[in-house]
């Protein structure tokens, strides 16, 4: 049920470590007003929709079906929140969850950790976030990193929600000099790329006529788009055309995996968080441990055939920044949904939705630490739909 795209030697010495341990689940929210642009996205029908999506994934993931949310979960155009997948996992491992606030327009109805950050403008004006923000996350994201793994000997999945974040992911790894052009995947089932690379190329360029201004405090800055031997802040980069997801992460990541495995469960968009691991952490002097750390996500993403996931996976050891990069093991659930008696799952088997909020790895956290098979995880997952459906109707 769990199948390794790269680097296999290194996830199956991950995946026969964390085997039968107990996960720890958080989930990082975020948002940028990338994903308001109309067809960016379709986590939510509409712009106004999208502005609420974390907050009724974060709601939906804490309680359950059976509560009467203040965030609904929004309409889709086709399929259903993969915070069903996340929820069904995380109700039967009964393992602890934490939400964090990254930077959201709204304050969630739910516990959750706020973390001090703001909403991201859009990346294609090159100036998404205030540098002091983005180092502020970090520090934060490098001390819950910590806390999170300590005292404990199994692994940390790491999930997200930020509506619009494949975008803000290829800008990230297109200013870190990755080729990763037609690469990133959407919710869409083809995937727009022509609308990201322009939001992307729009963002890089005036980030750069920003940072070559003799005015501007950073002047030994050049911008890798078409120069991959370049060195960038990556910390300047987050705050030019990143999201506030992304710092949070990585710092995350880097600090837990000193003591503990890590899952960064998500698609592309986790991809461009472990190149930016690799950057941040060579670039302050950061130590941290590459081989406990897995990208893990659904095979909608992974085999998705109108992006290219694999691919760029085998990329990240074209990043040329600093010392240069690594491929991480990129892992998949195997999760089918083709025989669901739910036509919201089966759209998941024609490229709609794919991934969010943890659900592949929560998915190979239950194969992992429950041993469910295709059967079970189905049945789990169905069992949260009807729950739903029951509870709206009353």
């Amino acid at each position: 049920m769990i199948s390794i795209y790269t680097q296999i030697a290194q996830g199956e010495a991950w995946i026969a470590k964390y085997r039968d341990r107990l996960p720890v689940f958080a989930c990082i929210l975020g948002f940028t007003e990338t994903g308001l642009i109309p067809g960016i996205s379709a986590a939510g029908k509409t712009p106004e929709d999208r502005k609420y999506t974390a907050c009724a994934d974060a709601e939906f993931l804490y309680y359950g079906a059976e509560h009467q949310a203040k965030y609904p979960l929004p309409p889709l155009a086709a399929g259903a929140s993969p915070v069903l997948i996340s929820r069904a996992v995380v109700e039967a491992l009964k393992t602890s969850v934490y939400l964090f606030n990254a930077g959201l327009p709204y304050t969630p109805a739910v516990p959750t950790i706020d973390l001090g950050g703001f909403p991201a403008r859009c990346l294609s004006q090159g100036n998404a976030m205030e540098l002091a923000t983005v180092k502020h996350l970090l520090e934060q994201g490098l001390l819950w990193g910590t806390k999170l793994a300590a005292n404990q000997d199994g692994y940390l999945v790491l999930g997200e929600c930020v509506v619009g974040g494949t975008t803000t992911a290829l800008a990230i790894l297109t200013g870190l000099g990755i080729p990763a052009e037609g690469k990133v995947n959407s919710s869409h089932p083809i995937c727009n790329h022509d609308q990201k690379s322009a939001l992307v190329q729009a963002g890089l360029e005036k980030m750069r006529q920003r940072l070559s201004n003799p005015q501007s405090p950073i002047t030994n800055y050049q911008l890798p788009i078409t120069n991959y031997q370049s060195k960038v802040d990556p910390l300047e980069l987050i705050a030019a055309v990143g999201d506030p997801m992304q710092v949070v992460v990585a710092g995350m990541a880097i600090a837990a995996s000193r003591s503990c495995g890590v899952l960064l469960a998500g698609g592309t968009q986790m991809l461009a968080v472990y190149a930016l691991i690799n950057a941040i952490a060579q670039a302050y002097n950061l130590s941290w441990q590459p081989e406990e750390v897995v990208v893990g996500t659904t095979r909608w993403v992974a085999e998705d055939p109108t992006g290219g996931t694999v691919e760029l996976a085998l990329s990240l050891d074209k990043q040329d920044i600093m010392k240069g990069g690594e491929t991480p093991p990129l892992l998949a659930t195997q999760l089918n949904f083709t025989d669901s008696c739910y036509p919201q799952l089966q759209a998941y088997e024609q490229g709609f939705v794919k991934e969010g909020m943890g659900a592949g790895g929560a998915a190979i956290a239950a194969h992992l630490s429950l041993d469910w098979q295709q059967n079970q995880l189905l049945e789990a997952i169905e069992k949260q739909l009807e729950r739903l459906s029951r509870f709206n109707q009353l």
